[in-house]
């Protein structure tokens, strides 16, 4: 982008600014312009300083009572205040304008390991990439993972992961009597029942999983993170951009304080 012989709104020198210059003073001015706009605004809302007033006392004749003039000069002047708050918002206009205007033309590739992701990309829409990436990497670290204590395979059946079957005894409680003493002609005999798990059949359990392997998650958030630092380079190389100086503060004010 041509910025020949354009400097920082608002400064002298013959630098020709990048637009992360402009981006590192645009916070200054604006908060220096909306300061000086909030002081201009108090200072017109009373109505004290902004009268003045002369006036002289003559008896009706020689030997009336003398008195001393009196007088008030006007200490704030809107038309001074106006053209006080037309500087300090010419600088932020312009200072903006030339930001906003440079960040049409800024661009970069986005560039992942030799291969080119994104073609000139807007630096604005290079901040959208970087925002939406932050989201991204929470969103991608938070999917599920198989279960590591599983061996799991691929179920194109089922399109998910299963592991192998494994098969386990289904058992049942059979009573059983246990005689603790045998009968005599004059006592009965002594039996306790007791309960004995048998084998009645067999279980065969397959579990599914829609998860992902540790893995696959692993690779995504490394994708994700070589992308973040892909955009990130992209945009250091767009707000390198020269950027053109803008003029427009006079303009607007020549016009509305006229």
């Amino acid at each position: 982008m041509s910025g020949v012989g354009a400097t920082v709104p608002g400064q002298k020198g013959d630098t020709v600014p990048k637009l992360n210059q402009i981006i590192a003073v645009e916070k200054g001015v604006k908060s220096k312009a909306f300061a000086d706009l909030s002081d201009a605004h108090h200072a017109v809302q009373k109505t004290g300083p902004l009268a003045g007033i002369s006036r002289t006392y003559q008896p009706k004749d020689e030997e009336g009572e003398q008195l001393p003039a009196e007088s008030t000069r006007v200490q704030i002047k809107a038309e001074e205040i106006l053209r006080d708050v037309a500087g300090t918002l010419t600088r932020l206009f312009d200072v903006t304008a030339t930001k906003d205007f440079t960040n049409c033309v800024a661009r970069a590739d986005v560039v992942v390991e030799g291969r080119t992701i994104a073609h000139e990309v807007p630096v604005t829409y290079l901040l959208f990439l970087e925002k939406q990436l932050v989201d991204l990497h929470t969103f991608v670290k938070k999917l599920p993972v198989l279960d590591a204590a599983e061996s799991w395979v691929r179920d194109d059946s089922t399109d998910s992961w299963r592991t192998d079957p494994v098969r386990t005894n289904r058992t049942k409680k059979v009573p059983r009597n246990h005689v603790k003493a045998e009968a005599t002609d004059k006592h009965p005999a002594q039996v306790e029942v007791y309960y004995e798990d048998v084998a009645v059949g067999y279980w065969t359990t397959v579990k599914f999983s829609g998860a992902l392997p540790a893995k696959r998650v692993n690779e995504l958030l490394d994708r994700v993170l070589a992308l973040q630092t892909a955009v990130k380079f992209a945009r250091e190389e767009a707000n390198n951009t020269e950027a053109t100086d803008q003029r427009i503060g006079a303009a607007v004010f020549g016009y509305l304080f006229e």
